[in-house]
Order: C-alpha cells, then structure tokens, then sequence
C-alpha cells in the first residue's frame, strides 16, 4: 500500500511511505526557504513523489494529520501567537483568547469551543480531497487523522519495540496537548490525553517569549541559556502550572497566550533577569513532564518509552526522562515536531488498513536520509554557475579530515538530506572540537545567537570514553535528540562541544547508519586521536538547513566558511581564513 502523508500546520510538511515503510520525507521549508512555514506543502508533495519514483495512480490513499485547522492553499511564512497583525487576526482566534479562562474553568465550554473550530475547519476537509485530485491528479481517498495520534504513531512503529508506552507532548492540536498511550503487538491503545487548555509545551513557550525570544521558534535558546542561570522564580511558575495526581497536567490559574503572558509578568520582578527565569521553566518543565510520565510508567509496569511531540525537542528534559528510575531504554522520534505528523498519518493509514497486520510496520529506523539527493553532474554544474573555483577530489573524506586536523571549519553537503530538525552529517558544518572560543566567533560567521554550545559528533566506538549513561538511549544518541553528562575526558579534550553544566548532545556515527559521515570521523580520528568533531547544521541564521546544491554554495559564502564539500568536489572560499585564525582573534593574539 502506497501512502501519502500529510501536514500543513507548522512546519508543513510530505512523505511516501510504502506498506509502513519510509521512501521519502521532506519539510516544505526547504524547498521554499521559509523556516516553519504553513499551508498546503506544494512542493514538498511533489518532490517526495518523484523521489519515491511513484505518481499519482500509484497512490492508494492520502493521509492527512490533524482534523482541526485552517486551510491555507499556499505555504505561508511562520507566524507567531505574539505577532501583531498576523496570527490572532481572526475573530474566532480573538474570542478563543478572550475566553481563555472560562474554557479552562469549565470542561464543558471546552468542548463546545472545540465543536465551533471543527466547524469552523470543515472546508479543509473539503478541499485538500479536491486539490489532490484537480494539481496532482491523485483520485485516491483522502483520510484525516488526530494530531497526537500520528505523533505517537510515529513514535512507536519506529522505534522497533513491540511493547512500550508512548507518550506525546506538544503545545497543542486537535484540543490536545498530550497524549498516553500502551503499543503492543502493533496496535495503540490511549489511556489518556492532557487537553489544550494545560498544555506543558505552551507554558514553556510562554516564557520563551518573556525572556525575548519568539514562542513557537526560539524555545532551544531558552534550553542552552538555562544552564547559566539559577531556578529562582521556580515558585512563582509553580503557582500557575503541575502535575496532578493521578497523571495529570493541570493550570492551576487559567490562561492562555496574550493573557498567560500578562499574568506571568505581573508576578516576576519587574528586572527579571532571563537566564534565572529560563533555568526556572526548565525546572518546571524537567518537574511537570517527569511526575506526569513517571505515573504511567508506574500504572503499566512498561519500562521502554517512546515519545514524540514538540517538547521532545528538549534534549534536557529528554535526558531527565531517560534517567527515571521506571526508564530502562528511550527513544525520541527523530522529526519529533510537527513535521513528523506527515510520516505519522502515513503510518496511521498503514495501520488501519483492513487485513493488514501492523506489527509488520514496526522497525527500527536505520536513518534519517529521506530528503532529495543531487548527483554529482547537478552538483558540478551548481559550482560552475556559481563561479566558485572548486577541485575533484579522488578521497573526500579523507581531505575533509586532514583540513579539520589543520584547523579549517569545512561544510558538507552530500547524500540525502536529512528528515526532521537535526542535521545529521548529510547537510552539515564541521569544525574541530578543541577550540573552547568557537561560539564567540563561528555563531557570529553564521548570524546566530545561540547559547547552546555546538553539538559534537563522536564514533560510536568511543561513545563510552566520552559520555556517561548511555545504556538505554543509544538510538536517540544517533539521531541527536538528548544530552548526556560528560565524562572528565570528552571535557578536557572537546571544551568546544561541553555546556557549562557538564553535557553534550551527541551524534553517535556508526558505519551503517552514517557511512559517509563515518568515514570522514575515521579519518580525522587517525590524524588527531579525537574521536569527535563539531556537527552544526549548515544553514544562516532564521533560515531553513539547505537542500540543494545552489543553497550550499549561497550559504557557504554568507557564512565565510573557509571549505565546502560538496559531494566530491571540494570549494575554497577565497577569503575566509581558518578556525584557528578567528579564535586567535577572539582571543587578542595573532595566529
């Protein structure tokens, strides 16, 4: 059975999925070059078809994520709860606001909220059906599914477990904000579900925009500074939002956005300072979420978790979970935002097929490269256009290795692009882990504000000599999606990659799962007796990582990045000049 699935919240996105087994998976953000964007994923479908080598009569059903939403026919640029003139316009949206503390109040308003935006969202399900069939002539059945179960389907038929719980938390869709579930032989069974109104993932978001980032976008800047702060303002959040017995998250003061954001403000200090308040949601968050796991771990004895949803993305408090005494192993859906609800409502459709036996869609995923691929005379004619001076290289890896070992920060771009928000060596930026100044400079290359040290990538023969605790999360070790605490040797020998509380968020390279990557970190371990480089995705700041062969090479130049590998041919930036060199700047000597 040959499924189609999708999502057009945000980030929109497409994927193919073949008998529950992946063929291709792409974010419309890529391909559009607008972070997060929403709407209709145009292109995304497209391409994901193409790659998959199938057209529109081979499609046997569409699968669509979420049943309440708007319908935007084109993809959008994201928008923000807080951005005035753009989200919250509508006056539905203005009213749901106002009535924020009478639906969380009174479970009965909520629902009948809840009824009006189904309502309000039934032409979708009128015309997505029409524009698959009138822009790509796809005739085949076009099925909706509940956000949170396509999160915890694609929690629990990729992490190869016959037998788990799986949990999703979100900020929020189709009225909820998490969800419980038992997947065994194949089949989810919900025990319970978190409603809109209390949502974790929302309340984190709500700081996030107190301490002066964007809600929605910027809640990983809020992760990297709580390590330099202290959690004093943990009581007053409290007053707002924990766990209730039995497995419950509740608000304990209604609210919601705009007047969530009032009421915070009203009780912090007026000179907050952002790193306290930022390690206090943290706190909160690590609190909460844990309480509300631990019990149903508890009520079911399961001691494997699969979990997916927007807080997953929270490598912290993923780590937290992980170190549950319930916890024996973990795994974290690699697209565990919403881009992930495309691959999700495929494996929903697989699943209900009539006859089908699901246990048979349980895998293990191997990888992550589902994106497009470019071939080699694409990529040579990309350069030639760009007029960027470039050489074929006979061993790429091996060059690659020996400018790391010399000091250069080199950019990759090969293979399939990555699925999902982490770039996982296909679509990456590559430095030396040794140099302790590398955020003062590389980020400000890059145009980013990050607090967040860059994440390292170590062969997984020496995950052990660097990292502690790994039994049990070795799979979301290879996909990036938790922190570990560091050993005393990963912090001497890599100060570049080793927060300021001790911990990493590694990518474990194996040579089946990242072959190409593998090779290059082989090398570079023979020249220098490191086994870990920096792994940073290759993109500018507020812009999507790149996708194509053309992207790289814009990129590469904006970032004065002093390489870029670009399948085998390797291009010199003519007047970057190498890591070493900027970090002895930072550093007020001469290179």
């Amino acid at each position: 059975m040959l499924v189609l699935g999708l999502i057009d919240s945000k980030p929109s996105a497409a994927a193919v999925l073949q008998d529950g087994r992946i063929l291709s998976a792409i974010a419309e953000e890529r391909l559009c070059r607008m972070k997060l964007s929403s709407g209709m994923p145009r292109a995304a479908i497209a391409l994901v078809m193409a790659e998959a080598g199938v057209t529109a009569t081979d499609i046997d059903q569409v699968a669509v994520a979420q049943n309440v939403s708007v319908f935007e026919p084109e993809p959008i640029p994201w928008k923000g709860w807080f951005d005035d003139g753009e989200l919250k316009t509508r006056r539905f949206d203005q009213i749901s606001a106002a009535l924020a503390p009478v639906f969380g109040r009174f479970p009965i308003a909520w629902r009948a909220h809840h009824q009006l935006k189904r309502l309000r969202s039934r032409e979708r399900r009128q015309l997505i059906p029409a524009m698959m069939r009138d822009t790509y002539g796809i005739q085949a059945p076009v099925t909706f599914y509940d956000h949170h179960y396509c999160h915890a389907t694609t929690a629990y038929y990729t992490s190869g477990w016959e037998e788990a719980l799986v949990v999703t938390l979100d900020g929020g869709g189709d009225g909820l904000s998490g969800s419980v579930y038992v997947g065994r032989n194949g089949r989810l069974q919900k025990l319970a579900d978190v409603d809109s109104f209390n949502s974790l993932g929302n309340f984190y978001s709500y700081v996030t925009q107190l301490c002066g980032f964007k809600a929605e976008k910027h809640e990983g800047k809020v992760t990297g500074l709580a390590a330099l702060g202290q959690p004093i303002y943990a009581d007053i959040l409290r007053q707002f939002i924990g766990y209730q017995a039995p497995g419950q998250i509740r608000y304990r003061v209604p609210m919601y956005h705009r007047s969530a954001l009032r009421m915070l403000a009203e009780r912090l200090p007026a000179d907050f300072d952002r790193a306290h308040l930022a390690a206090s949601v943290q706190l909160i968050l690590e609190e909460v979420g844990a309480a509300f796991i631990q019990h149903w771990l508890r009520q079911t004895g399961l001691r494997r978790i699969a979990v997916a949803g927007g807080v997953f993305a929270n490598v912290k408090f993923n780590q937290r979970v992980h170190e549950l005494d319930e916890v024996d192993e973990i795994f974290i859906h690699p697209a565990m935002d919403d881009s992930g609800l495309s691959v999700g409502s495929a494996l929903a459709a697989q699943a209900e097929q009539p006859g089908f036996d699901p246990t048979q869609m349980i895998r293990r995923l191997q990888n992550v490269y589902f994106g497009p691929a470019y071939s080699e005379e694409e990529i040579a004619q990309a350069i030639e256009t760009s007029g960027c001076a470039a050489s074929r290289e006979p061993d790429i890896h091996r060059r690659i290795a020996e400018l790391l070992a010399d000091g250069h920060v080199v950019a990759r771009f090969t293979g399939a692009m990555e699925y999902g928000p982490r770039a996982l060596g296909h679509r990456t930026i590559l430095y030396t882990t040794t140099d302790a100044s590398v955020n003062d400079w590389l980020n400000e290359n890059l145009r980013r504000t990050e607090f967040m040290p860059f994440a390292p990538a170590t062969l997984i023969e020496y995950a052990h000599d660097c990292y502690e605790g790994l039994a049990g999360a070795e799979d979301p070790a290879r996909f990036m999606t938790i922190t570990f605490n560091c050993t005393p040797w990963m912090r001497q020998q890599s100060p570049g990659v080793v927060h300021v509380d001790g911990t990493a968020r590694p990518q474990l390279i194996d040579p089946e799962t990242a072959p190409d990557f593998y090779k290059i970190l082989r090398a570079y371990h023979e020249l220098t007796g490191i086994p870990s480089v920096i792994n940073t995705s290759f993109n500018m700041h507020e812009e999507p990582i790149v996708c194509t062969p053309q992207d790289a090479l814009r990129s590469f130049q904006q970032g004065n990045l002093a390489w870029l590998a670009l399948g085998d041919w390797l291009v010199r930036h003519p007047t970057a000049v190498t890591g070493a060199a900027q970090a002895a700047a930072v550093r007020g000597v001469s290179a």
